[in-house]
């Protein structure tokens, strides 16, 4: 039975659910890269830096590729640049309209002065 459509997508975006597989993608859209290039870039164990790649490989986004004697990695599906430039895009929407938000509540009158709530400023919550 095949995979629903909806269930292969929620699949994926858990995959991308961590910060240095994402770090990973970022790098190697702007080119392939060596395991130990990619080391210096992202600040996790050795160890856990070949875990996040093997969650890649298996996924399909990354493949590696012996040159002399190290490992390199590229991206295997080029629309990968795309939809890291699609998180950033809709997170600069999700901040303008925190932004928004924010100032329309500081430029809200009180009634009382023990009303006043204060809002963090990395909230981030709806």
């Amino acid at each position: 039975m095949p995979v629903p459509i909806h269930q292969a997508k929620a699949e994926l975006f858990r995959t991308l659910g961590h910060p240095a597989r994402i770090r990973i993608l970022e790098l190697l859209v702007e080119r392939d890269r060596a395991v130990h290039d990619l080391a210096e870039h992202i600040d996790i164990e050795a160890s856990n830096l070949s875990a996040q790649l093997a969650v890649l490989r298996r996924a399909g986004l990354v493949a590696p590729r012996r040159v002399g004697h190290q490992v390199e990695y590229s991206i295997t599906v080029p629309e990968v640049r795309d939809l890291l430039t699609a998180g950033r895009r809709i997170l600069l929407v999700i901040l303008d309209d925190q932004s928004v938000l924010r100032s329309a509540l500081a430029d809200e009158p009180v009634a009382d002065d023990t009303e006043v709530a204060t809002v963090p400023a990395a909230a981030g919550h709806r």
